[in-house]
């Protein structure tokens, strides 16, 4: 009997997907989806999302947010997947709850943004009253 012995491998790292509902229609000053990011880290937060939105409405280009619920925020442009994101910080003018999100070949979205501590059923409740 010969017994061979196995030696460890790399396991490609797949991510968790994102959380996330988009309407089937944008209505003026509502929003187009949401999004349930699973914590604060908008660098972070940001690969699993355009895993989603990448397919559906093309290469993400921009985001653009309210950097109150968003610690550590990345300045000016981040590596999200391979490529390039800017990001946009707007105190003043943006809902610190939601994201808006660009692609140059799609256009852009406005997504709610439930915080991250919210409890399961109550962030149910919210993305599907968005959706």
């Amino acid at each position: 009997m010969t017994t061979t012995q196995l030696r460890p491998h790399a396991a490609p790292f797949r991510p968790r997907a994102a959380r996330i509902v988009l309407g089937s229609a944008s209505r003026f000053g509502r929003p187009d989806g949401a999004w349930w990011p699973r914590t604060r880290d908008l660098a972070r937060e940001l690969g699993e999302l355009a895993d989603v939105i990448d397919p559906l409405w093309g290469r993400l280009t921009h985001v653009a947010v309210n950097p109150r619920h968003w610690q550590p925020l990345p300045h000016g442009v981040v590596v999200v997947n391979g490529y390039e994101v800017a990001v946009d910080r707007f105190t003043e003018v943006l809902n610190p709850h939601r994201i808006l999100l660009q692609s140059y070949t799609a256009g852009r979205w406005d997504l709610l943004v439930v915080p991250p501590p919210t409890s399961a059923s109550s962030a149910a409740r919210l993305m599907a009253a968005v959706a």
